[in-house]
């Protein structure tokens, strides 16, 4: 059911005229009716592991003469925007180094749009909330002022990282998407996260986010320190300071906050429980008018303080979500969001883009950004 509900929505979308990277209201809308419907009625409860070795030209010549001894193939993980592979012939000899091209990366993102497509065992049918979830907490360590943390490194692969609890139940998304580095391994951790994220959202009908390579993979020495992420328990003060830390604004924290439009809480991971919107795997502003239309309430539960909808109490919201409509500098970002899909979307996009790529020593520039067609 989740599957036929996702491809419906995926034809309705694709088979109209796009003068831009948007969907229109009007279609968001009827989406959103008939994923409402199929959601009430067959949902699934639930939520929405080396480094790489250093750069050195002598370990480039090291690998040069393995390659001439007849040795396996030999990959670089270079500071030059990507990783290279020393490819050879059948007869052993080395042919050339291998440089990534945007067709390269096209490729590994239509492998994770078809795992996406099909692995649909996952909450509500989809991967893809828990993918966005793994890129978002991979970039979001980010501090300005020691300029650890980000996306540069993938140290969630160890244990530090891996076992703090705003981390919990993104093994799942990492295992998932161990097929495509196996498939091409000449690609980074760092990478990989970060363009799954972008697939993810561009695969469940959100905008196209411009991406670019050039992130490595660390060792366990550089994982960053537990209580970085936002802690949903907490309210306004606690998002300027987590956000403000990686350098956003008001503005910045809503559209990004946005993201909740997608997938759910386990009571296993974070203590909370439910989705935020009726659609969690598809992208929209309905976590902006849900927010403003619905009556929301405490709910009475024995776990965490959490809010729940008046109208079918099977949504929730955090109250991290609810101090964005307490405090009025958020709320008014909020409205806009509401009022309008097409601003959301073009000011999510940007700031996904700063988010995925914080801290990352790029040797490229922000114009040789990748944009990549979604599946058809």
């Amino acid at each position: 059911m989740a599957t036929a509900a996702r491809t419906f929505t995926r034809t309705i979308t694709r088979s109209t005229p796009i003068t831009s990277t948007f969907r229109t209201t009007a279609t968001r809308n009827a989406r959103s009716s008939l994923t409402r419907q199929t959601f009430q009625t067959s949902s699934r409860r639930g939520y929405a592991d080396s480094a790489a070795p250093k750069s050195s030209r002598a370990g480039l010549y090291w690998g040069l003469g393995l390659a001439a001894v007849g040795g396996a193939g030999a990959y670089f993980y270079l500071n030059n925007g990507g990783v290279t592979h020393l490819k050879e012939s059948s007869s052993g000899e080395t042919r050339g180094i291998f440089t990534p091209t945007k067709e390269d990366y096209q490729k590994v993102y239509r492998a994770i749009a078809k795992l996406l497509e099909e692995k649909d065992e996952y909450d509500d049918g989809s991967y893809g909330p828990v993918i966005v979830r793994l890129a978002w907490h991979c970039s979001g360590t980010y501090d300005k002022e020691t300029g650890t943390g980000g996306s540069n490194g993938a140290t969630m692969r160890f244990a530090p990282e891996g076992d703090h609890g705003a981390n919990a139940g993104l093994k799942a998304a990492r295992d998932f998407l161990e097929p495509v580095k196996q498939q091409y391994p000449w690609i980074t951790y760092s990478d990989l996260w970060t363009l799954a994220g972008v697939c993810a959202i561009q695969e469940m009908q959100g905008p196209i986010i411009p991406w670019r390579p050039g992130r490595n993979d660390r060792d366990v020495s550089m994982c960053t320190p537990d209580g970085r992420l936002p802690d949903g328990s907490k309210e306004q003060s606690h998002l300027r300071a987590i956000f403000g830390r990686m350098g956003f604004d008001d503005r910045e924290i809503v559209a990004l906050s946005g993201a909740h439009a997608l997938g759910r809480c386990h009571t296993d991971r974070s203590g909370f429980d439910g989705p935020w919107t009726f659609s969690p795997t598809v992208m929209s502003n309905d976590y902006f008018r849900l927010l403003l239309d619905e009556k929301w309430g405490v709910r009475k539960w024995d776990g965490p303080k959490q809010f729940q909808d008046g109208t079918s109490k099977s949504l929730m919201m955090l109250p991290t979500d609810m101090a964005l409509i307490k405090d009025k500098e958020f709320l008014k970002h909020v409205q806009r969001y509401a009022k309008d899909d097409q601003v959301f979307f073009s000011e999510f996009r940007d700031v996904m883009v700063k988010l995925l790529e914080l801290g990352v020593p790029f040797a490229s520039k922000e114009e040789d950004r990748m944009s990549f067609t979604p599946s058809a």
